[in-house]
């Protein structure tokens, strides 16, 4: 299993953690500039949400504002005001955390991570995704390998850490486990849907080798640690992707159907067989520790 260390140093590591986040969290002069400052959220035309600091109130409803890039003054209401969030909470991984949880937070919060290519963010529960429209080098095995057993809290926010968090409830609780994939066009559904089946497939067949007195070499790909069952499961998406997907002017690989895909697992945790199914709206992937009788060696 690979350490934090290890994961530290491989060169994935820094699309997936904040770099630096110590310092600003000890950084007092920060903190005194955010209070000095009496910083907020205020509205803007194009970009949603802009700093400011309050200068001064007229009465009960309006606030006399300043822009912090362009130093322009402005009359607020103050329900249009959204409270800023000390600067310890810079690019924080769970949302949830945040001290004031409002739109203009997160928003910046997901902004500011995606322009450092971190574009996986907890908010609870859920796992929020931007697409970065380019390719990241944080889906390859020694990626799979640091989150395989890991708890949601001891890696970086990643799909890997929902795939594996589902996949050993299913095995601990012996109950199904489902995880739903939605957005708009463009998302990232699609593609993240494939990770979870590569992630799955990958740790899956990982039990097997090992349960069965098999061992893989630290050099393979991870296709070719793979049994045939779990690259069946892997090549079936492009294969869907050539008929069900089209170019539209938002994406170029534009699913036209939603997809509810069932894997089934055996008792020990082995990939036993999976099945597709076409709806619409959205993705899902749904996790059975029941083994299907047909599927028995």
């Amino acid at each position: 299993m690979m350490s934090v260390d290890l994961l530290q140093k491989d060169p994935a590591f820094k699309f997936l953690e904040v770099s630096g986040t110590n310092s600003i969290i000890s950084d007092p002069s920060l903190e005194q500039e955010w209070v000095a400052k009496k910083l907020v959220w205020i509205p803007h035309e194009t970009q949603g949400f802009v700093s400011a600091s309050v200068r001064q109130e007229e009465g009960d409803d309006v606030v006399i504002v300043e822009v912090s890039d362009t130093g322009e003054t402005r009359k607020v209401s103050k329900d249009d005001i959204q409270k800023m969030n000390p600067p310890k909470f810079t690019k924080k991984e769970d949302m949830s955390e945040l001290s004031n949880l409002n739109e203009a937070s997160v928003l910046h919060n997901l902004r500011d991570r995606y322009y450092s290519d971190l574009i996986y963010t907890y908010s609870g529960l859920f796992c929020v995704v931007v697409n970065p429209y380019k390719r990241l080098p944080i889906y390859n095995e020694p990626v799979i390998e640091a989150y395989k057993g890991k708890k949601r809290s001891e890696r970086p926010p990643h799909i890997y850490a929902i795939a594996d968090q589902a996949y050993r409830s299913m095995l601990e609780a012996r109950d199904d486990q489902s995880i739903l994939c939605t957005g708009e066009s463009g998302a990232g559904k699609t593609e993240n849907t494939k990770k979870v089946i590569q992630y799955l497939a990958h740790v899956a067949s990982s039990v097997k080798s090992q349960k069965t007195g098999g061992s893989t070499p630290a050099t393979n790909s991870i296709a070719q640690s793979q049994g045939e069952l779990e690259l069946q499961l892997l090549q079936a998406n492009p294969i869907l992707e050539a008929f069900g997907n089209a170019k539209t002017i938002k994406n170029d690989n534009s699913s036209r159907f939603g997809k509810f895909i069932r894997i089934n697992f055996d008792t020990t945790g082995f990939i036993a067989g999976a099945n597709i199914e076409t709806c619409i709206l959205f993705y899902m992937i749904t996790f059975n520790k029941i083994i299907v009788a047909s599927y028995k060696s």
